[in-house]
């Protein structure tokens, strides 16, 4: 029996290991699929996109030095982990009216990558 409980635990471990993300796989996805229009990290500021710096647990359309849609200023959403995978997946579907011009990514582990990424700028 404590064998079976410490087998389960390893196996719960490893599948929140794995839910967590590969930042540096994000982080070349990043710049393929989100950095022609987002910035993030040292210096990072508004664009054709909103910079990303700190977005998780940020409202939507609240930097300042961007000029967000009328949808993403008014959709009362805020960056959450979970929010922000949804809006990567299918952005129109998350916030609809929003001026993004992205048809989303459907690889949940490519998401967790992007968004472990994003997770080493919370401090930024």
């Amino acid at each position: 029996m404590k064998y079976a409980l410490f087998i389960l635990a390893l196996i719960l471990n490893s599948g929140s290991a794995l839910a967590a993300g590969d930042a540096e796989a994000g982080g070349k996805l990043f710049s393929k699929t989100c950095g022609g229009c987002h910035s993030i990290g040292e210096g990072a500021r508004g664009g054709f996109g909103p910079e990303l710096n700190g977005i998780i647990g940020r409202p939507a359309g609240t930097t300042t030095d961007y000029q967000y849609s009328d949808a993403m200023k008014n959709s009362g959403v805020v960056w959450t982990r979970d929010k922000l995978a949804a809006y990567i997946e299918a952005p129109k579907k998350v916030v609809s009216g929003t001026r993004m011009i992205f048809w989303g990514i459907s690889d949940p582990e490519k998401i967790e990558n992007i968004l472990a990424y994003l997770e080493t700028f919370q401090d930024k």
